[in-house]
């Protein structure tokens, strides 16, 4: 019989985890690694760790999965003294006591299993030490999934943890055998700033599980639309007051009722888990669309797909400030098969995938007016049936199984002169 390689994977977004489309990365490499021949073991944190903790993806992780949970503490919740610590201790990250722990645990897990490679998951910066650290004292390749690009012009805002950031960046760089980006120009940004390092990055960018969306289909069949007899908008997922500001999608919205331009009493915008509900709660009142606007809680995953699938039309919003980023959540809008609208920077990754997509409803997010001018027309040819939905070739192509592919061809070539264990 064949024997599985192993892959030692760092990841703190994992169930029980609720919330943060990062959990799906790693979890859908989990499930279909080892039909590639890579069998992973998970060094994730202790779910005391989670602010928010759910059920409902436990059993996606495939059954004799080995998962160690290495003692972690929030800082802000566990060390702070009215509310208040050290910034220290948050540096990089507010997790940063997993580090400990987790190198410990996972070099018994070494010792133990005697993986052929170690792959860490950026946005917690503090995976990615863990991942330095392992592959220092083991000797094994080390791929550093960086997901989004860490130390950048006005990020982290903190001068401190901007320039921890800058050092596990430039750790990971040096150290690891293969460095990977979710978009096209996080890689070629990557490239320009370290020459040297070139060879060794590469794009594996985000997507959907198929499986999981076939599953659905009774489910939507029987749901039904949103709002019946009006035309829904749904955005699914956090709000950033800077990644993701909605404010002048809602000054658009406001102008185009009051122009009367588009009938209030058959157009809704729902917002699904945005989390900054506060800053969201006073726009909405600011702008007077209490009656149009909903903002509703966090659901499960697969109820949260069957939401998007019965959505009317879906909105995705980007900063140009994330010009090099694509929200993970736009894979799962493609998949949904739904019109979408785009609120972003015409010139970024995330409209670069929607155009591909064959989706041209495009507006920058911080101009009230072009959302003005495009918000009527969209929502009018979405009630016709006329707006254009996602292409099946590309939404096909971005399945998370092709992305376990490419993954597994990575590792393989990573391996090759490395007898299997």
């Amino acid at each position: 019989m064949h024997c599985l390689k192993r892959l030692l994977m760092v990841a703190f977004h994992f169930p029980p985890m609720a919330g943060g489309s990062g959990i799906q990365r790693t979890l859908r490499f989990v499930q279909h690694l080892p039909a590639l021949g890579w069998q992973p073991l998970v060094l994730s944190a202790d779910p005391r760790a989670y602010v928010q903790t759910a059920t409902d993806l436990l059993p996606d992780v495939p059954p004799g999965t080995v998962v160690q949970r290495a003692f972690t503490l929030d800082t802000a919740r566990h060390l702070s003294v009215r509310g208040r610590y050290f910034g220290w201790m948050a540096r990089p990250d507010r997790w940063m006591s997993w580090q400990w722990s987790a190198v410990r645990d996972g070099m018994r897990l070494i010792e133990q299993f005697k993986p052929d490679a170690i792959w860490s998951t950026y946005p917690l910066a503090t995976a990615h030490l863990i991942g330095a650290k392992l592959q220092r004292k083991s000797g094994l390749p080390w791929v550093a999934d960086f997901r989004d690009p860490m130390a950048q012009e006005d990020y982290p805002a903190d001068s401190a943890t901007w320039q921890s950031f800058k050092r596990i960046e430039e750790l990971a760089i040096r150290q690891a055998a293969a460095c990977i980006f979710t978009t096209p120009s996080a890689a070629r940004a990557y490239k320009t700033n370290y020459p040297h390092a070139a060879a060794r990055m590469h794009v594996l960018e985000n997507g959907f599980d198929e499986e999981t969306f076939a599953s659905l289909t009774a489910q939507v069949c029987s749901a039904g639309p949103l709002n019946p007899g009006k035309v829904t908008l749904l955005h699914s997922g956090i709000v950033y007051p800077s990644e993701r500001d909605p404010s002048h999608f809602l000054a658009a919205l406001a102008l185009c009722l009051q122009q009367d331009r588009l009938p209030r009493q058959s157009v809704r915008v729902r917002f699904r888990a945005a989390i900054h509900e506060d800053m969201l709660g006073t726009l909405i009142q600011k702008y007077g669309l209490q009656d149009v606007v909903e903002m509703v809680p966090n659901l499960p995953y697969r109820a949260a797909l069957v939401e998007m699938m019965c959505a009317d039309a879906l909105l995705v919003m980007q900063a140009a400030k994330c010009n090099a980023q694509i929200p993970a959540k736009l894979y799962e809008y493609l998949r949904a098969g739904r019109p979408i609208l785009g609120l972003t920077d015409p010139s970024g990754d995330t409209a670069d995938t929607l155009r591909t997509a064959g989706i041209k409803s495009i507006a920058p997010l911080n101009n009230a007016t072009q959302i003005a001018d495009l918000l009527p027309d969209f929502l009018a040819r979405v009630k016709n049936g006329q707006a254009e939905l996602p292409l099946e070739n590309v939404v096909h192509a971005a399945s998370r199984r092709t992305r376990a592919q490419a993954l597994g061809s990575l590792l393989d070539q990573l391996t090759q002169k490395q007898p299997s264990n």
